[in-house]
Formats: structure tokens, C-alpha cells, sequence
């Protein structure tokens, strides 16, 4: 997959994270997506289709690691990359990210150089994957 035109999804309860990962990820020609919290991200990963999902661990009403494990249930799915975001760095949140199904974990407040590096690696691994090029 090109490094330009990937679908992703932000999921963040912060306006300022969600503003900062759109600049970011539409200045390098990607397509974003954004939703404020899990129950939002769900209604519109279906729609969407996302290559690449980036989700925050500390939301309200769902977190990360719920709406992690749900898109992950989801056939469909299942084989997005879902991305953790946490302004904590801690060994425990790492782990119980890659329990509940995610591929890495990006600690906020992130550079633009980090968010561009993640698209890159997992939207090419999924096109590899759905090519059976893996």
C-alpha cells in the first residue's frame, strides 16, 4: 500500500489529540476519521473501514481497551490494526493492550514522526496480509 491514502481512525476523548493526529496524518495524504469515544468509534468503524485504528485507552462510558476487544470480535475486523494511545507508559497498560488484541502502543503526546511511522508499518502489513503476501 502507498504511504498516502490509508484510512485512519483516531478515537480520543481529546479534542486536542484528535485536531493534532487529523493535521498530522491529512498533511502526509492520508484519509482520517475521527470519534470522541468508543461507543462513537464503533458506529463508525462499519461505515468507514478503517486500514488503521489509533485508540485511546482513558475514555469515558467504553475504554480502549473494551472498544479494542470488540473491533477485534468483529470478523470483519479483526485483522485492523488497532494502535493504543496512553499518556502512561507503563509495562501493565502495554500488555493488557496486546491481551485485548492491539498491534502497539504509542505513548502521547506523540510526534508526528511516531503517527506516520505506525500508519506506515501496519497499513502495509494488512495489505501484505490481505494479498497473502505476509
Amino acid at each position: 500500500m502507498p504511504d498516502s491514502g490509508v484510512k485512519v481512525l483516531v478515537i480520543d476523548d481529546s479534542n486536542t489529540i484528535r485536531r493534532s493526529a487529523e493535521i498530522f496524518l491529512k498533511q502526509a495524504g492520508h484519509e482520517v476519521m475521527l470519534a470522541d469515544d468508543g461507543f462513537d468509534a464503533l458506529a463508525k468503524v462499519n461505515d468507514y473501514q478503517p486500514h488503521v485504528i489509533f485508540c485511546d485507552i482513558l475514555m469515558p462510558r467504553l475504554d480502549g481497551y473494551q472498544t479494542c476487544a470488540i473491533i477485534k470480535r468483529n470478523q470483519q475486523f479483526a485483522g485492523v490494526p488497532v494502535v493504543m494511545l496512553s499518556s502512561k507508559d507503563g509495562v501493565f497498560d502495554k500488555a493488557r493492550g496486546r491481551m485485548v488484541g492491539s498491534q502497539d502502543y504509542l505513548t502521547k503526546p506523540f510526534s508526528k514522526g511516531q503517527l506516520l511511522q505506525a500508519v506506515k508499518q501496519y497499513a502495509v502489513r494488512q495489505e501484505d496480509a490481505a494479498d497473502g503476501n505476509s
